[in-house]
């Protein structure tokens, strides 16, 4: 199938908008491959049009590096791979200024950060100091090299994946650096049926093969556009004081020994903007953001040691924190 124009193809059909198309197409192409994980799937389209950067943790084999890659090839956009190890230099993800003898000068060779939809596999293999580059590109949409400063093309987006921090050979994620992915999704095993059918489909046609057989749907302008209509999307004053309820009880939460910054509330309501317009709508319910709630401030707020110790997680007391505040009518 060639890259189209979704304005143009579905010109038949002003009831839904443009962005909800989008998000089904996406959803039907990448559930081709991908067997079972729905939130995830839902929670990635999510982010490409809230126009954010993505976190997906879950052991080995669960699917994450290809989901990346299978969104990348579902979109007519530039796409680069960076994996990350310990001995990756900051240098090798953002360019470097190569002189060039016979013109005399130097001229700046770009990384492979320079791309649309950018995929950094095992983000927590490597050190602070290479995790640390990606602090500028990732909030300003750009690259500062020599006092030079160099924007990013439009749509950007970096999903990175990662192990969980217990597995051998990982380093943590600065607390600066996960603040600026507007969710961190995790990624469990699947069910038996899950599995079955990921079994039946493999023996049919190996995953490398269906993959290499997929082809781009959308033009970058697609989602730029539909990203314009999230945007927009209508969100009722109790609905920004719900929002903003939920980021204010996490910093006096007993629990928590950081909460969440404005930065997150602001996520949180792009991403229920972007839950909403998936769904069909063009306007955000509570639902949207009590769904958002989890993805969007596992990875912003910090237990205390005592609730550390206990083994509670983050989640566990998003859910009870959520489960006080009173929902808007």
């Amino acid at each position: 199938m060639e890259p189209m124009d979704i304005m143009d193809d579905q010109q038949n059909a002003p009831a839904m908008g443009e962005a909800f198309r989008i998000a089904e197409l996406l959803r039907q192409q990448l559930g081709e491959i991908i067997v079972g994980q729905q939130d995830m799937l839902e929670l990635l389209l999510a982010g490409l049009l809230a126009g954010g950067h993505l976190l997906i943790e879950g052991v080995p084999g669960v699917a994450k590096t290809l989901t990346a890659k299978l969104l990348a090839k579902s979109l007519d956009v530039e796409f680069s791979r960076i994996q990350f190890t310990p001995d990756l230099m900051p240098s090798d993800v953002t360019g470097t200024s190569v002189f060039h003898a016979q013109q005399a000068s130097f001229q700046f060779r770009r990384g492979p950060i320079f791309a649309n939809v950018v995929l950094i596999d095992e983000i927590n293999r490597a050190p602070a100091k290479t995790q640390a580059a990606l602090f500028e590109v990732m909030e300003e949409r750009q690259v500062t090299v020599d006092g030079i400063t160099y924007p990013m093309n439009s749509p950007f987006m970096v999903i990175a994946t990662q192990n969980p921090i217990e597995h051998e050979g990982t380093y943590r994620l600065p607390e600066a650096q996960l603040d600026r992915f507007l969710m961190k999704i995790n990624v469990g095993y699947p069910s038996l049926e899950e599995e079955v059918q990921i079994l039946s489909r493999q023996q049919q046609t190996a995953v490398a093969h269906q993959l290499a057989s997929v082809n781009p749907v959308l033009h970058a302008s697609d989602v730029l556009r539909a990203q314009s209509e999230v945007q927009s999307v209508h969100a009722e004053a109790n609905i920004l004081r719900f929002t903003a309820q939920i980021i204010h009880a996490t910093r006096n939460h007993p629990s928590l020994f950081v909460g969440a910054s404005p930065r997150a509330s602001i996520a949180l309501l792009q991403v229920a903007k972007a839950i909403a317009v998936i769904r069909g709508r063009s306007f955000v319910i509570p639902d949207d953001v009590a769904y958002a709630v989890a993805p969007v401030l596992r990875h912003r707020v910090m237990l205390t040691p005592e609730r550390e110790m206990e083994g509670v997680s983050a989640d566990q007391v998003l859910r009870e924190l959520l489960s006080h505040i009173e929902v808007p009518r």
